[in-house]
């Protein structure tokens, strides 16, 4: 076996423990909210759950296929996660300012949605190991700004 490949695997099940981490905290958040009214109907958080699911299962994909092609193209729609984690963020953060009260349960989502940003950061450094694991060459595809 290719030593690349071996690195690669050793590395691609870190971040897939991470995920499983991250995914972890979202249970916790969600039992500690429990059946109580959530600060805002949930508009942008599961749109964002989706584009990192999505991006995890291509990413795994390339990962079987060899397709570094694919990881590259999936590393520039981080942005696109990173860009929906601003807005959940700005407006709960809006919204703490106007109704102290809420803190902790607007601070719960905030928790939530950093989780579902740092899985989508896991899977770019995925598919870095893709390509690196392909190519040979290891280079960061998008650098994240948190």
């Amino acid at each position: 076996m290719d030593l690349r490949i071996l690195a690669s695997i050793i590395n691609v099940i870190t971040d897939l423990e991470r995920i499983g981490d991250h995914a972890e905290g979202i249970a916790k958040i969600s039992v500690s909210i429990g059946d109580e009214p959530l600060v805002k109907p949930l508009v942008d958080m599961p749109v964002m759950a989706g584009k990192a699911l999505s991006m995890l299962q291509r990413c795994m994909t390339a990962f079987v296929e060899r397709d570094a092609e694919t990881a590259k193209k999936i590393c520039n729609e981080d942005d696109e996660v990173d860009a929906l984690y601003d807005t959940i963020y700005n407006e709960l953060v809006l919204l703490m300012v106007q109704d102290p009260k809420i803190i902790k349960d607007a601070t719960y989502l905030i928790w939530a949605a950093h989780n579902i940003e740092r899985m989508a950061d896991r899977v770019t450094n995925i598919a870095e190991r893709v390509v690196y694991m392909v190519t040979g060459k290891m280079e960061e595809m998008n650098v994240s700004k948190y």
